[in-house]
């Protein structure tokens, strides 16, 4: 009797939790699109919940080339691909679009899908910043000096369309410099230059951390960030031997400050100042934090689904889904009377439980996720089946009630495993070799499959235990 108290505590806790873990998604989806808008916007969407993919929600679809010609001559294809793929992940991921799609495609593409968003400029740049932070020390040669002033006195631009210095610029530059352009708005409009050391020190590669800070007199943005521990020293020593000169804080080849080295930094903490706008300073903590790419990434396909489609797609898939769910419960119930009753129960807590997994996953339902899901429900109601028809077999023995249970239950056993295992193995194939909608199929089917044998098995024999206290005669199935 306390192994049954055990199960029946057990399965009712797991429901407690599961409510509570679908109430972040209830509420969220119960709300207007206006007020879900007003809340991504400041970044409030709840961390844990249900999220819609691109088939359903719309949004914006985009493909990516990665530059491999500026890959470094070390850096494989392969390994870069990945950690572009990765580091893209973690930039959205803290930008607040949860659960993103995100594949290779073919050698250098990467498709990535931005399920709610149609106004996609900021999260495009974001994504594209190679964020290569560099430190550099500004030559104040008179040779310098004359390149800037030439370069800022030009009608023109000093470099040409593939980023290369002109002649009559680069005849100018002193040995082991490179010229770089001050961030916009540094100086009103004028466009000012650096000529700066070829020679890097240090880099963003060293990072540790990156945060929004604020000036505490004037409210200024800016970003403060610590290097790691080898990091830190570099820094320590770097600008220990070169105090007095001026370092340039560079980010994708713009500088952003330039400030003079008064003292030895230590402590492996600094500050970026410059023109920022909060919202600014924001993205670019971001991609600090996530990392440099390897290689500048180029969007060549920018294709936006309309919310009507996925609208639409919703409605049509809960009107089948709940036609099918209504017909498969009526058919248990007429067909296999109290046993079919009580695997209607078991296929509820069955559904409620998988959505309730997938929210705690921040997962991402997909047109071919619910069709996960509804296969994953499927297998369930197949298992209560051979256990409905196993004790039906048993009670034409003419076996007494307390043993057609336990009996049905452990002759069923081995059908059943066989069925989920094998299905088992195909999503994990489906999983490792398939790639964006496949995969949310297989993960969703996975979870799916756990779950139904858990509520085929453990919950409905717990019922039947339960039942069996009152000593019934007869058993309806």
């Amino acid at each position: 009797m306390n192994k049954l108290h055990w199960k029946i505590g057990a399965i009712l806790g797991l429901l407690i939790l599961s409510f509570w873990l679908l109430y972040p998604t209830v509420e969220w989806y119960t709300k207007t699109p206006d007020e879900r808008a007003k809340l991504e916007a400041v970044r409030m969407r709840p961390k844990r919940i249900l999220n819609l993919g691109l088939d359903l929600r719309g949004g914006t679809h985009l493909l990516l080339e990665l530059d491999v010609e500026k890959l470094g001559k070390k850096e494989q294809l392969n390994d870069a691909m990945s950690r572009a793929i990765e580091i893209i992940r973690n930039r959205i991921d803290q930008y607040g679009v949860g659960e993103t799609p995100i594949s290779r495609q073919g050698e250098r593409w990467i498709s990535v899908d931005l399920p709610g968003i149609s106004n996609t400029e900021e999260a495009e740049n974001l994504i594209g910043k190679t964020a290569l932070l560099e430190f550099r020390l500004v030559n104040t040669s008179e040779a310098a000096q004359a390149v800037v002033s030439k370069a800022e006195n030009m009608d023109g631009s000093p470099f040409n369309k593939d980023g290369s210095l002109i002649p009559e610029i680069a005849k100018m530059m002193p040995k082991n410099t490179i010229l770089c352009k001050a961030a916009a708005g540094e100086e009103g409009d004028r466009a000012r230059y650096y000529v700066l050391d070829a020679t890097v020190p240090v880099t963003g590669a060293y990072l540790e951390s990156a945060r929004v800070e604020t000036d505490r007199q004037f409210g200024t943005p800016s970003i403060g960030f610590t290097f790691n521990k080898e990091g830190g020293r570099l820094f320590d020593q770097f600008t220990g031997a070169n105090v007095g000169k001026y370092l340039a804080i560079v980010l994708d080849g713009v500088v952003h400050s330039a400030p003079v080295i008064k003292t030895r930094i230590s402590g492996g903490s600094g500050v970026i100042e410059g023109q920022f706008t909060m919202q600014e300073a924001r993205d670019l903590a971001i991609v600090l934090r996530a990392g440099a790419l390897p290689a500048p990434v180029n969007i060549i396909e920018k294709r936006v689904v309309g919310p009507g489609l996925g609208e639409d797609s919703i409605r049509k898939g809960l009107r089948a889904s709940l036609a099918a769910f209504l017909l498969v419960v009526l058919f248990m119930i007429v067909y296999y009377k109290g046993g079919g009753f009580i695997a209607d129960v078991a296929l509820a807590l069955n559904f409620v439980f998988l959505i309730a997994a997938m929210s705690y996953f921040n997962a991402t339902l997909t047109l071919p996720g619910i069709a996960g899901m509804i296969l994953s429900l499927a297998m369930a109601i197949d298992a209560n089946v051979l256990i409905l028809e196993r004790m039906r077999e048993e009670m034409g023995l003419g076996k007494p009630v307390a043993m057609v249970v336990p009996m049905g239950y452990d002759k069923a056993w081995s059908a059943i495993l066989d069925s989920n295992v094998t299905t088992w193995i195909a999503s994990i194939f489906l999983f490792q070799f398939g790639s964006g909608p496949v995969k949310g199929f297989a993960v969703t089917l996975t979870i799916g499959l756990l779950i139904g044998m858990f509520t085929s098995v453990f919950v409905t024999r717990a019922i039947y235990e339960f039942w069996l206290t009152s000593n019934p005669k007869e058993l309806s199935i």
